[in-house]
């Protein structure tokens, strides 16, 4: 239920007011009696979200995620990783050759 703010126009008495969206202003002021209410327009409630988060994708339909891991490209094992091998009688340890420099 929304919370309303209310101003006397007679008194200048300021205060809020619970009341449903449908319910019709009040007109009458609580503390001097007079019909000289004006419900003002306030900035709202604060939205406030507690827990460990919130993200569009934890409501999503059963549909929906069956028709997302369909879209999903498949991973294959077709790929195969390839280790260099050292040819026969080089050592796998091999220092680098050093160069020599180039006459200028």
């Amino acid at each position: 239920m929304p919370t309303y703010e209310y101003k006397c126009d007679k008194c200048d008495h300021l205060f809020e007011q619970m009341q449903g969206i449908t319910s019709k202003p009040l007109r009458k002021c609580p503390k001097c009696g007079k019909s000289a209410l004006r419900r003002l327009i306030g900035t709202g409630a604060g939205l406030i979200f507690k827990g460990s988060g919130f993200y569009a994708t934890d409501y999503r339909s059963e549909n929906y995620k069956e028709s997302a891991k369909k879209e999903k490209p498949e991973k294959t094992s077709e790929k195969k990783e390839t280790t260099a091998v050292p040819a026969s009688g080089e050592s796998s340890k091999s220092k680098p050759k050093k160069m020599k420099p180039s006459p200028a």
